[in-house]
């Protein structure tokens, strides 16, 4: 059996790596900057694509799509998800979402799955993430958007594949000292890491492909959520201060004189690094 899939890709935009990281504003904020896709994010996109290519892609029927929340510039990281080859992109747009903790945004992106599922006229199949993103880091969001969502949730992947009848996904959770494999019914929700996959880069004809295909706009309204649910007002953490850190200092150089070894053993047991 080959049914049509619906696979929705959580992505974030996030501040380039490579640009100088400010803070600034009152609580301290991260300045966006310059941002990109999320990296880790490309990996859950190549993972979708994968397994609904393997069933014959769009023209089977299968979608894949691709959903941020944030403010206009994050509308660059669904650019490039459907570069990548997202077949459409959900943007969640609202000046109210500003400052949205893990519990908030799990909040908005499970209200804009379950719309996604309304508007697509089929339910969510599946819900692919990043393991993280490459600026917050904590990792929380997943398991708080498959717990709003009712969805079994496999975190930290690295291979995915499905059954014949798209009915359960098979996972290999990858732990600090083993691998599990892991089976759940659909619909589920997994988070891959970067040994999951390569993504992909665009080709030129995706790219140009990108600029025809659907991007839906929604604000926390659409999504039946009012202004205290979200934001800083909806978050249940708060941020009491942020700072630069300071400059790096210049390291400790050890001269080996017949006793380096020991000297860098006793320097690496000093810092609880062995």
């Amino acid at each position: 059996m080959n049914r049509p899939l619906t696979i929705v890709v959580p992505v974030k935009h996030v501040p380039d790596a490579a640009q100088e990281r400010v803070l600034a504003g009152d609580p301290p904020r991260l300045q966006r900057g310059t941002g990109i896709l999320c990296e880790l994010d490309e990996y859950a996109l190549e993972a979708a694509l994968q397994l609904v290519e393997a069933r014959g892609g769009t023209a089977a029927g299968h979608r894949v799509l691709a959903l941020t929340m944030g403010p206009a510039p994050a509308a660059d990281a669904l650019k490039r998800a459907l570069q990548l080859g997202a077949d459409a992109a959900v943007h969640v747009l609202d000046d109210a979402l500003a400052g949205s903790d893990a519990w908030a945004t799990a909040l908005v992106l499970a209200a804009a799955v379950r719309r996604t599922a309304e508007e697509e006229g089929r339910p969510v199949d599946l819900v692919l993430t990043g393991m993280a993103s490459t600026d917050g880091e904590t990792s929380l969001v997943p398991g708080q958007l498959a717990e709003r969502l009712g969805l079994a949730h496999v975190g930290f992947a690295t291979a995915l594949s499905l059954d014949d009848d798209a009915a359960a996904l098979t996972a290999v959770h990858a732990t600090a000292t083993e691998s599990l494999r892991v089976e759940a019914p659909l619909p589920a929700l997994v988070a891959v890491t970067d040994r999951s996959s390569t993504p992909r880069y665009p080709s030129f004809k995706a790219i140009l492909a990108a600029k025809k295909k659907p991007v839906r706009t929604w604000s926390a309204a659409d999504l039946g959520l009012g202004p205290e649910q979200v934001g800083t007002v909806g978050s249940r953490t708060e941020v009491l201060g942020a700072e630069a850190r300071p400059p790096r200092t210049a390291g400790r150089v050890i001269h080996d004189d017949g006793e380096g070894g020991i000297r860098l053993a006793e320097f690496l047991l000093a810092e609880r690094l062995v």
